[in-house]
């Protein structure tokens, strides 16, 4: 049944689609543009692609030139998706992952003293609050391909070498939010988890043709370390056998890395993306892993965020990861350019 149904619903989500873009294109919608530099983060298919540790990344190149960074997130996943949150100053977090949403909460834990953040739908409402009330040098828009609203100075694109086109079909038959020709929107695209696939050069000569004289960069997810749930100041006591469990986009890229880290995972359990935890799913994991033989469970920062309130009977460890880029001085250049110029729809 389900594969009677969904691509002709594919189909119309293909035509609504390229209707939006359209009337983006021909100025029937507006587009807003803020006084100030945007940098985006997008992606071309839905669940996880690697673009969180590159918001992160980008925003400590902006940081690090002495700009005052503002990240713009939907904050996917919150209990009240259509309140405006500041996540955090460049100081201070103020709201729960609940409140932020797990993402957004994750970025503001990380980038505490280098980034604010803010989750709202509207991202151009948004970022002109953010001009009234924090003055930021520059904003960078996660999750923004397809957020018209909001003008960009430059358009990054992630393509997940491990799934770069979502199953080939839109959706809901795949995974695809955009045809692959959206891409000529792209200033540059970064493939993430290149070590992982195969067949890399054939996947940058595609994308070559799509995205004509679109610089691309390569780059793999790297584990910082594997810290303690409890208390990740400790150092880690880690058995070698594990359960690992996670709600992420792309859960086989999390188990592969543990697996690369020499981890033997007894078993995996790979929740929906952005899932909220209850105690009873803790209590089942936990149940199953004594059954598998294994004394601790592994997931990732994203999912650790969502577990303080909740107890775990045995030891659990979080794999936290940064990105990698290869060829990074030149990414960086394109961002410190971007960052440098007035603001303007690219």
């Amino acid at each position: 049944m389900r594969s009677i149904v969904l691509p002709p619903l594919s189909a119309l989500y293909g035509a609504v689609t390229r209707a939006r873009l359209t009337l983006y294109r021909r100025g029937t919608f507006r587009t807003t543009t803020l006084d100030r530099p945007v940098i985006s983060v997008g992606n071309i298919t839905s669940g996880g692609t690697g673009k969180t540790p590159l918001v992160e990344w980008v925003a400590r190149t902006l940081a690090a030139e002495g700009k005052k960074v503002c990240i713009l997130t939907r904050g996917y996943g919150r209990s009240h998706p259509d309140r405006h949150v500041l996540v955090s100053d460049w100081q201070t977090v103020f709201a729960s992952a609940s409140e932020a949403g797990d993402e957004a909460y994750l970025l503001a834990k990380n980038l505490e003293g280098v980034a604010a953040v803010i989750s709202d739908a509207n991202r151009a409402a948004a970022g002109k609050d953010a001009i009234k009330h924090l003055n930021p040098d520059c904003f960078v828009l996660d999750d923004g391909f397809q957020h018209l609203r909001l003008a960009r100075d430059l358009n990054i694109v992630t393509i997940d070498a491990t799934n770069p086109w979502g199953g080939g079909s839109l959706l809901p038959y795949g995974r695809l939010r955009e045809p692959r020709s959206s891409l000529s929107r792209a200033d540059c695209l970064v493939i993430t988890r290149a070590d992982q696939a195969e067949g890399i050069q054939s996947l940058r000569s595609e994308l070559a043709q799509l995205t004509v004289g679109c610089p691309q960069f390569l780059s793999r997810m790297r584990t910082v370390r594997i810290a303690p749930l409890t208390d990740p100041s400790e150092s880690p006591d880690l058995p070698q056998r594990s359960a690992a469990f996670c709600a992420v986009g792309n859960p086989q890229s999390f188990f592969s890395q543990l697996r690369d880290e020499g981890q033997e995972l007894s078993f995996t359990k790979a929740f929906p993306d952005h899932y909220s935890y209850t105690q009873k799913d803790l209590d089942r994991l936990v149940n199953a892993a004594k059954k598998a033989g294994v004394e601790a469970l592994i997931t990732t920062a994203k999912d650790a965020v969502k577990l303080q309130s909740l107890t775990i009977a045995m030891p659990c460890y979080i794999l936290e990861i940064s990105i990698d880029v290869e060829n990074s001085e030149e990414l960086r250049k394109l961002i410190r350019r971007t960052a440098g110029q007035s603001s303007g729809e690219s």
